[in-house]
């Protein structure tokens, strides 16, 4: 049995390459009894389940016959697609998964997250943030026609990456403190996230024990994906050619 951990696929229509390779990935990769976790992101943009763009049935109809096969899907919400809600887990296969979530294999803890509310020194982004996560401001968009919730998702994308721009590398990147307060507060020594995109393996010590944090990384050149299986960490990369196995840059195997 294989469990398996991707994130920020930003999936959309000017990147048909990548909506592809998600396709083979799950049809080709996983077999029945095996499990993936999609931690947020995987469209450029989702808005709304009842406004499900062109370029995104695909994708939903190649993880809902994973998901027939007996692939067992959950999908965490992201900063990019937090208005999928129960329609598109039907549509999906997926089962909505809370963030943060823990999980257990092999007799160990892990914490799941997104990744965003750990970057709590971006106060201009946590402020947008629960802007946007309001009840208020979700039911505003979803009130909205078609055409203008697409001008509206891409007035946030202009907007945010000008802001980014503008902002020191490391303002953008996890807190090292949040991450020992969160793994703290779930009483895990693990754990997997993305957004940020700086696909890594982080060991470190707090509490007077080691402690280890996988970043997944994003797929806007090739896929990114975590998996365990038989007690390891495996974080890998793979191409258009053969997304069925990793590529040659596997990072070395991670145990805790």
């Amino acid at each position: 049995m294989t469990v398996a951990f991707i994130s920020d696929l930003h999936l959309c229509a000017e990147r048909p390459a990548m909506t592809a390779l998600l396709r083979a990935f799950v049809q080709r990769r996983f077999n029945p009894g095996d499990t993936l976790y999609i931690l947020g992101d995987l469209f450029e943009a989702w808005l709304g389940d009842d406004a499900v763009l062109p370029d995104q049935r695909p994708v939903l109809g190649a993880l809902h016959a994973a998901a027939g096969r007996g692939v067992t899907l959950f999908f965490m919400h992201g900063n990019r697609d937090f208005l999928t809600g129960a329609s598109f887990a039907a549509q999906s296969g997926c089962r909505l998964l809370a963030d943060p979530a823990v999980v257990e294999l092999g007799g160990e803890r892990a914490l799941l997250m997104h990744g965003d509310t750990l970057c709590i020194d971006d106060h201009e982004y946590q402020a947008y943030r629960a802007r946007v996560r309001s009840p208020e401001f979700r039911a505003h968009v979803l009130s909205l026609p078609l055409d203008e919730r697409i001008a509206l998702a891409g007035h946030y994308r202009s907007e945010s990456a000008r802001l980014s721009r503008d902002k020191p590398p490391e303002i953008m990147d996890v807190n090292q403190g949040a991450v020992e307060t969160a793994m703290r507060a779930h009483g895990v020594r693990r754990l997997i996230h993305g957004h940020t995109h700086r696909q890594a393996v982080h060991d470190f010590a707090f509490d007077g024990a080691p402690a280890q944090r996988i970043v997944l990384g994003d797929w806007y050149h090739e896929g990114s994906v975590l998996e365990y299986a038989d007690g390891r960490y495996r974080l890998s990369n793979f191409g258009p050619d053969d997304p069925a196995a990793p590529a040659a840059r596997t990072a070395e195997d991670h145990q805790p």
